[in-house]
């Protein structure tokens, strides 16, 4: 009799699992059918701030990608490495793509860093769609030389961010004075 009522119990709780792993499963699949509206302008947009920052020609330094809700925002721009910080917040998520000089002044070398700031405020619920969303954010940045995860302004100061990439590619050549 307690063998079977063991049973009982162990096929309903597989079912049940069961159940709930179809839930999850058929919620990841509509989740990356709908990869568009991750990005509540395109991935267009998103590939020409990549692009952009990519580009010798021009002063911008950076792109960041901002949540509106369950979207991402479109592309925010800049060339002052501060403004893109200003934009961490504590209870923000942010994924940035940034352009940093390395080398030394006879020969200069672009080197770009893919940063996923996840602020101290920030719900856990939250924290677990950054791991989903980052990728589609990285299929698209697909060329950088270092991945920064933070969650603390400190980590992200221009200068440690520069020493990461430079330590990363070998770059650290100095002035030579």
């Amino acid at each position: 009799m307690k063998i079977s009522v063991f049973l009982v119990i162990m096929v309903v709780g597989c079912a049940f699992a069961f159940e709930v792993e179809k839930e999850l499963i058929r919620e990841l699949l509509e989740h990356l059918e709908t990869r568009q509206s991750i990005f509540s302008g395109g991935e267009d947009e998103v590939r020409e701030a990549y692009e952009t920052v990519r580009d010798d020609d021009n002063d911008i330094t950076w792109f960041a990608l901002k949540y509106d809700g369950r979207q991402l925002a479109s592309p925010i721009t800049g060339s002052d490495y501060a403004d893109f910080l200003a934009l961490c917040g504590g209870d923000d998520r942010v994924y940035g793509y940034v352009r940093v000089e390395t080398g030394d002044e006879m020969n200069p070398r672009a080197k770009f860093a893919f940063i996923t700031w996840i602020g101290p405020s920030v719900s856990p619920l939250k924290k677990a769609r950054v791991s989903t969303d980052k990728a589609f954010v990285k299929a698209i940045t697909t060329q950088f030389g270092k991945e920064i995860l933070a969650d603390e302004l400190d980590e992200l100061r221009y200068d440690r961010v520069k020493a990461i990439l430079e330590k990363a590619s070998g770059a650290a050549y100095g002035t030579g004075a």
